[in-house]
């Protein structure tokens, strides 16, 4: 056993056999069909088991109460018409040597009232959570029995299901909404001391073990220490710990650190790109030393060294690497082979988090095959036949239809105008917490020469170059540029965000920034300026800035544009930019009426996206076979292209990314995925 690596050493809890030690903790990918996990939601799960993970828990959480509405696509434990479906997926995983739990909730007053039935929202105290905005009721003690009864008979449920075990959550929800002062201000037995606040909790804990026997599993994923001045301190979280052990009911803890009330304090439970890797790390292995109980941990443990660190160290018993599964659900089968080399890298985007709390479908930002299992391989299968694939452009986009391309077998040829590979990646890395972004770039590189395929550098590949390739397809994905042709005048005095990010144009003693476009460019122009000494107000005609970057990402362009003061006016639009002497007189209208004002400054920016670069795929599209033409019925069900439009053609020619419209990191490499897996 000392031979083996620590991350693939089985681990047994109680009766059951964990093949090694990383596990999926639970989330929700909002991929459920009214609440119930259907093929997707079955799919998705069952990739990580056929890609060697031990574990992997469902739900994030299953709510088993009907006011505990779905604040995010939570699966509804509470109907009996999720055995079936949970059965299926259980036993799929089993197939594949996985082992699969569920973790259940009741939300408390992390959830709406106008949602589903339109119930109360409950809480131990009458206090509201910004992040969900409800004022919820004081739940009274016949809620607590009818809610007590829902979790064990939400627990006999996942047990007729087939599953593993289960876990109950207890950060920011019902159970330690009791545990925690800034939570609980109740004067009754069940408020006061920690004896009261716990009460609830050990009455759920209790009414599960009854309902399911002594021999399945039941775990708690609790918060340890909230991190907060009038939240529930360590001392009280290693206690409640200690507790729930001296109990006997609860087989393992999952440790979380920190609080939820809003964005910025998730951001610290949750971490993203440039900021600390495991930064509770120590704190979970804290735990386990101190309590002596099976611990499985989670937060932003993003890479094999530190997951294997985890457990060689004896900090945890089990490593959850979440998001790095859903970035690469086969990290283990890769582990087991020697291939860690090819594991697809978290970068810590966060997309994947900030689409779920949109209310969208949790994606990977550069794996597209993610939530997709149905139509979208992680594995690029051979092709029969062995064309050459000329691809022009080395963004996003074009690399990943390179690097499917050259998995299917084909000879495959990238063209780059630039000395460097990447595109509009490049500039996002120009911010400090962005450059590991890099990495959805690297990795392909590194791909793209491992299965020999030719990049060609500083090449502005003509029609001509394309032509004597004698190529069978050609994908154009030669991307955007900066949009900022939109003002009624003076469009000839403003600056693009790639200016500013690139370092082409400096920043100005007093600068606005108009974002029309709700992303990252405009909000990285900002900061960059800022961080650089301007002044600067950012301009945007939307309700709050940035709608299209999600709530996780928001707050630390937040957290910087307070502390460097930058201004945010919202509901305003620049219609004009005109010079007067030194300075320029931006002229700010809005949507809701005619009224409008001067902002006098050095400098002004606009984001407005970007128009496609694609005087290629014009000139092209006469020697193609289909015109260019994209029969979009098969590309939606992931059937190869077949449309002829011109016999005579010499090759298909596909256009992609942004050389199609402005759009994002993630929509570029499905395009690069969802065409190249049929060439």
């Amino acid at each position: 056993m000392a031979d083996i690596d620590p991350l693939l050493r089985p681990y047994r809890l109680k009766h059951l056999a964990l093949r090694n030690r990383v596990m999926s903790t639970a989330h929700e990918p909002a991929y459920s069909d009214d609440g119930i996990p259907k093929e997707r939601y079955r799919l998705y799960h069952v990739e990580k088991a056929k890609g060697g993970a031990a574990l992997t828990m469902t739900a994030g959480s299953a709510v088993v109460s009907r006011d505990s509405p779905p604040a995010f696509g939570n699966l509804l434990a509470y109907k009996d018409e999720i055995v079936p479906w949970l059965r299926e997926l259980a036993d799929e995983c089993h197939g594949h040597g996985a082992a699969v739990m569920i973790q259940l909730t009741h939300l408390g007053r992390r959830t709406g009232w106008n949602k589903a039935d339109w119930l109360p929202v409950l809480a131990p105290s009458p206090l509201r959570e910004p992040a969900h905005r409800a004022f919820p009721k004081t739940i009274e003690e016949w809620d607590m029995d009818r809610i007590v009864a829902d979790y064990a008979s939400a627990a006999q449920r996942m047990q007729a299901a087939g599953l593993d075990g289960l876990e109950i959550e207890a950060y920011g929800h019902l159970p330690d909404g009791f545990w925690s002062p800034a939570t609980n201000t109740r004067t009754d037995e069940y408020g006061g001391s920690l004896d009261n606040r716990m009460r609830f909790s050990l009455r759920v804990v209790q009414a599960m073990r009854d309902a399911v026997g002594p021999d399945f599993l039941l775990g708690l994923r609790m918060v340890a220490d909230e991190a907060w001045d009038i939240g529930m301190s360590r001392a009280d979280g290693i206690e409640i710990a200690r507790r729930f052990k001296a109990s006997g009911m609860v087989d393992f803890l999952n440790i979380i650190r920190g609080h939820i009330e809003h964005d910025n304090a998730l951001n610290e439970v949750i971490p993203l790109a440039g900021m600390r890797s495991a930064p509770h790390l120590d704190f979970a292995g804290e735990v386990r030393a101190e309590v002596g109980i099976p611990v499985f941990h989670a937060a932003r443990i993003a890479d094999v060294a530190t997951a294997r660190h985890a457990i060689a160290s004896g900090k945890l018993d089990m490593v959850g690497m979440t998001r790095a599964l859903l970035a690469d659900p086969h990290i283990v089968a890769k582990v087991v082979r020697g291939e860690e080399q090819n594991i697809r890298p978290c970068v810590g985007a966060t997309y994947c988090l900030d689409r779920i709390y949109e209310g969208h479908e949790a994606l990977c930002i550069h794996n597209a095959a993610t939530g997709r299992e149905a139509t979208m391989p992680h594995v690029i299968a051979r092709s029969a036949e062995r064309k050459r694939v000329v691809v022009v452009g080395a963004g996003p986009a074009g690399l990943e239809a390179a690097r499917v391309a050259a998995e299917r077998g084909h000879s495959v040829l990238l063209f780059e105008a630039t000395e460097k590979a990447g595109g509009q990646i490049l500039l996002a890395t120009r911010a400090p917490r962005r450059r590991d972004l890099i990495g959805i770039v690297d990795w392909r590189i590194a791909q793209l020469e491992r299965l020999g395929a030719e990049l060609r550098y500083s090449t502005y590949a003509t029609q001509d170059d394309v032509l004597a390739e004698a190529p069978d397809i050609v994908v154009v994905a030669t991307g955007g540029v900066p949009n900022t042709d939109i003002l009624a005048s003076g469009n000839e005095l403003v600056a693009s965000s790639w200016d500013i990010i690139s370092g082409q144009v400096k920043a100005a003693p007093r600068t606005l920034v108009f974002d029309d476009n709700g992303a990252h460019p405009g909000m990285q122009a900002a900061e960059a300026l800022a961080e650089a000494g301007s002044a600067v107000e950012i301009v945007s005609p939307e309700r709050f800035f940035a709608p299209e970057m999600g709530g996780m990402n928001h707050a630390l362009y937040a957290r910087a544009f307070n502390r460097l003061g930058v201004r945010v006016t919202i509901n305003s639009r620049l219609m004009s930019v005109r010079r007067d002497g030194n300075e320029l007189v931006a002229t700010i209208g809005s949507d809701y009426g005619a009224r409008s004002e001067e902002r006098r400054v050095d400098q002004v920016v606009v984001e407005h996206g970007t128009l496609a670069a694609d005087e290629l795929y014009w000139a092209l599209q006469p020697h193609s076979k289909n015109l260019g033409e994209v029969d979009y019925e098969s590309l939606v069900a992931g059937r190869p292209q077949t449309v002829v439009r011109h016999a005579a053609g010499k090759f298909r020619l596909l256009r992609i990314g942004d050389a199609v419209h402005s759009r994002n990191i993630h929509a570029a490499v499905y395009d690069g995925l969802r065409y190249a897996k049929d060439f």
